[in-house]
């Protein structure tokens, strides 16, 4: 059994995990060290500390979700929260109420955290001024995708022990994906070599990770990287382009067993999810125990999230 890592006398001063830049270093790794502890708990089936007895969590999911809002709840269940998920559907913002007079409502039934995925990329600083309770951002837009990156992290110190050195090709829609932009800022931060591949049309301005070197064929793209991280098309928000970003992707830009062969021998293939199997990567691979780390970016999910949800609400304790 792990022993649980010892907590940095300034943790989250944000009080707050809206964005990468909302964590110090010693954050990172103590939140990274906290979720391999419990990862621990997790795979042998124990019961976790209830380091959230007494604490309110509510999961408010603006955008469909099916993997953040399950592992949150499921974090928050391990350590003992008491759980509201708001079926937003049914909720008042179909009566004309504006999501921050719905978040608003939800917290003055006593929230301590409030778990919020939106489309609207500015509302989680919004609520984190109006709001008394805690705020976590489980997907912004296109902008930020804080756990996610943080659950990537601890997937692949779990595989190669490190990270500091590794090479990591993120490949797609790079520039509609929350996903990319909080790992290029927080794996850069912990020491790996980060790069966009895809096609010009799916990167970022060129204002945008201005530190990340953008490669448009996946032979120079994958050429020494240890992780191929593929990307969901996001033809929900790419309007009239949707047609045209899609035509010819796979043919150029999959993921296959053929074109991993051109990273690094040991190298493995990640993604964040929902897959569109055949369009950024082959079924095939994705579903190849031995180099695809997709499943075990699912079960990270839990235990980092229950890091993050035990380090903003337990600091001091």
């Amino acid at each position: 059994m792990s022993v649980r890592p010892t907590m940095p006398e300034e943790l989250l001063a944000a009080k707050r995990l809206l964005a990468v830049s909302d964590l110090s270093d010693s954050d990172i790794h103590y939140i990274l060290d906290l979720a391999e502890h419990y990862a621990g708990f997790v795979q042998r089936s124990a019961p976790a500390p209830k380091r959230l007895a007494g604490k309110t969590q509510i999961n408010l999911f603006f955008e469909d979700s099916t993997r953040t809002n399950l592992s949150f709840e499921l974090a928050g269940v391990k350590l003992g929260a008491d759980i509201i998920n708001v079926p937003v559907s049914a909720s008042s913002i179909h009566k004309g109420e504006s999501l921050v007079d719905t978040a608003q409502t939800m917290a003055a039934m006593g929230a301590d955290v409030m778990v919020v995925r939106a489309r609207e990329e500015a509302l989680h600083s919004t609520l984190d001024k109006v709001l008394n309770c805690a705020v976590v951002n489980g997907g912004a837009g296109a902008k930020e995708h804080p756990t996610q990156a943080l659950l990537d992290a601890a997937t692949i110190r779990a595989e190669f022990g490190d990270i500091e050195g590794r090479v990591i090709a993120v490949c797609g829609d790079v520039k509609h994906s929350r996903v990319a932009g909080s790992n290029a800022h927080l794996l850069s931060r912990l020491g790996a070599e980060v790069r966009f591949v895809g096609p010009a049309h799916l990167m970022p301005a060129d204002d945008q990770f201005t530190n990340i070197p953008r490669i448009d064929n996946l032979k120079d793209g994958l050429d020494g990287a240890d992780i191929a991280m593929a990307l969901r098309m996001q033809f929900e928000r790419m309007g009239d382009d949707a047609g045209t970003a899609a035509r010819g992707y796979y043919e150029e830009f999959g993921l296959t067993h053929d074109t991993i062969k051109l990273a690094k021998p040991h190298a493995r293939v990640m993604h964040p999810g929902p897959m569109n199997r055949g369009v950024e990567i082959d079924g095939a691979l994705a579903d190849d125990k031995e180099l695809s780390l997709i499943l075990r970016q699912v079960f990270y999910g839990v235990p980092t999230r229950m890091a993050c949800l035990d380090a903003l609400l337990t600091r001091g304790e």
